[in-house]
C-alpha cells in the first residue's frame, strides 16, 4: 500500500490565525451588539442612535479607504446604488432593529432575524434561482419557527415591536438582494463605507421625523453606560465586525462566512438573560431552536454550489 493519502481522505487545512480572528468577531462582536443597542437605548433614542452610529463609522472607513489606501470615491451611480441599500439595509433593517428592541427582548429580536437568510434564499426565487430540496426545507423550518417565535410572550406583548422587526428583516433582505443583483456598490470597503454615510443620513431624517432630536436634548447628558455602548457600536459592531465578515466572503467558504447566522442568536440570548436582566421562556427557546435548525439545512443546502 502506498503510504501517499487519497485525495478523498486528505486532511482539511487547518484555518488560518486570521480567518479565525474573523470568526471570533463575526460570531461575539455581532451576537453582542444587539445588547449593546439595548444599553445605547437608555438615552439614544432609535433612529438617532443608529443613523449618528452608521454616519460616524462610514465617515472614518472611508477616510481610511481614500487617504490611506487610496481607493476612488463612488461614482455617481454608485452613491445612487449606496443610497438605495443604505436606505434599505441600515434605515430599515437597523433602523427597524433599533426601534422593536424598545419593547422586546435584544435576545429574542435577533432570533427573528436568524431566518434572514431564509428570506433572502426564497427572495432569489425572483430571479428564477430557486432551492435545493435541502435549501427548500431550511426555508420551511425557518419561517415555521418565526411563526413559532410571533406567538411567544415577548413578541405577543408588543404589536408594535413584532411589525418593526418584520419589516426590518423585509427591507434588510431586499437590500441585500438588490446589492447582489441590481444595485451593485462600489468595489471594496469604500462600497460599504457609502453604504453606512447614505443610510446614516436616512436614519438621521426619520430620527428628525420622529422628533428624536428634541427627546435626546431632554435627556442630556446621556448616560456613561449608553455612550459607551454606542461608542462600541461604531468601532466593533461597524467597523471590525462588518470588514471581518468582507474579510471571510474573500477567504473562506460561504458556509463558513454565514455561519454567524445560528451563532448571534444564541450569544444574544445568553446575554441577554444574563446581562441585559431579560426573560425568555421555555417556548421561546424552542422557537429559536427551530429557526436555527432551518437556518443549518439552509447552510447544508448550499455547500455543495459553493465549492
Amino acid at each position: 500500500m502506498s503510504s501517499l493519502a487519497s485525495p478523498l481522505h486528505l486532511p482539511r487545512p487547518a484555518l488560518s490565525p486570521l480567518v479565525l480572528a474573523c470568526l471570533a468577531a463575526t460570531w461575539l462582536v455581532w451576537g453582542s451588539t444587539y445588547l449593546a443597542i439595548k444599553f445605547a437605548l437608555i438615552s439614544f433614542p432609535p433612529f438617532l442612535q443608529m443613523g449618528s452610529r452608521f454616519l460616524v463609522a462610514g465617515m472614518l472607513l472611508a477616510a481610511w479607504m481614500r487617504w490611506v489606501r487610496r481607493a476612488p470615491w463612488p461614482s455617481a451611480r454608485q452613491w445612487r446604488h449606496a443610497f438605495l441599500v443604505g436606505a434599505l439595509m441600515l434605515g430599515g433593517g437597523m433602523g427597524g432593529t433599533a426601534y422593536a428592541e424598545q419593547s422586546v427582548g435584544s435576545g429574542l429580536v435577533v432570533a427573528f432575524i436568524a431566518v434572514v437568510p431564509v428570506m433572502m434564499a426564497a427572495g432569489l426565487m425572483l430571479w428564477r434561482v430557486f432551492p435545493s430540496r435541502l435549501e427548500a426545507a431550511g426555508i420551511a423550518v425557518g419561517l415555521g419557527g418565526v411563526l413559532m417565535l410571533t406567538q411567544g410572550a415577548g413578541f405577543q406583548a408588543s404589536a408594535a415591536g413584532l411589525v418593526a422587526i418584520a419589516l426590518a428583516c423585509l427591507t434588510w433582505t431586499a437590500g441585500s438582494l438588490l446589492s447582489q443583483r441590481r444595485t451593485p456598490l462600489a468595489p471594496g470597503a469604500m462600497g460599504f463605507a457609502s453604504e453606512m454615510l447614505c443610510g446614516g443620513l436616512v436614519l438621521l431624517a426619520m430620527a428628525a421625523v420622529h422628533g428624536e432630536y428634541a427627546t435626546f436634548a431632554h435627556q442630556w447628558p446621556p448616560a456613561p453606560v449608553a455612550v459607551a455602548a454606542w461608542l462600541y457600536l461604531v468601532v466593533f459592531g461597524s467597523l471590525i465586525a462588518f470588514n471581518a465578515y468582507m474579510l471571510l466572503l474573500a477567504q473562506a467558504s460561504p458556509g463558513l462566512a454565514s455561519s454567524y447566522c445560528f451563532v448571534n442568536p444564541v450569544i444574544a440570548l445568553l446575554l441577554g438573560v444574563s446581562l441585559g436582566g431579560e426573560t425568555v421562556s421555555g417556548y421561546e427557546w424552542a422557537a429559536a431552536g427551530v429557526v436555527l435548525v432551518g437556518v443549518v439545512l439552509l447552510l447544508a443546502g448550499r455547500r455543495p454550489a459553493a465549492a
